[in-house]
């Protein structure tokens, strides 16, 4: 059993998704170990989003590319960016709060990415929950000066998702039962 930490941001609190979102993950089959609603703070979304120049570079670079793309000129270099990027997602994560959840299942990680749909809801699969509540792409979030806003975020890997629990849980919040299905699931 793996364990994947899913966020519904500000866009999806506010649009009133938390439920439509937490049931997508649990009619696949994941099991809700740790909920709750958060305000974080600047402090907590720096832990969330950390200054990791793997990261930083690696955003800087694909934000770069999709200037190229676009013709736009960039003198900042991809460490600059990905700072920037960084900045962008701290601010939109603490603007109001967030519902925090730790789904468990097999595979818990893969399966919620793709629930959740491909970062930019504009090329998301139309049944995942991005490509299902929202067509924002990154063209409109750069001309609005602000992250993409996709209902939710969901961790990189099962590493990251252990990292980023501890941000928004302590261990004694996860909880420790059985589903009725599981048998059918798991066995």
């Amino acid at each position: 059993m793996e364990r994947a930490l899913v966020l519904v941001k500000p866009d999806g609190v506010e649009r009133g998704l938390v439920g439509r979102v937490i049931s997508r993950f649990e009619t696949a089959g994941l099991k809700v170990i740790a909920i709750k609603m958060v305000k974080a703070s600047r402090e907590m979304a720096g832990k969330h989003y950390i200054d990791d120049d793997e990261w930083l570079l690696s955003v800087g670079k694909k934000t770069k590319q999709s200037y190229v793309e676009k013709g736009i000129k960039s003198t900042k270099t991809e460490r600059e960016i990905g700072l920037w990027v960084r900045s962008m997602l701290m601010d939109e994560i603490t603007r109001i709060p967030v519902v925090a959840i730790v789904f468990e299942g097999n595979s818990a990680n893969e399966v919620a990415r793709k629930i959740a749909g491909a970062t930019e809801p504009r090329k998301a699969d139309p049944a995942s929950i991005r490509g299902t509540y929202s067509c924002d792409s990154y063209a409109a979030a750069d001309n609005s000066k602000r992250p993409v806003r996709n209902i939710v975020h969901v961790s990189e890997s099962s590493v990251a998702a252990e990292r980023e629990m501890k941000v928004w849980f302590g261990k004694q919040e996860l909880q420790s039962y059985r589903r009725a299905d599981e048998d059918i699931m798991y066995k």
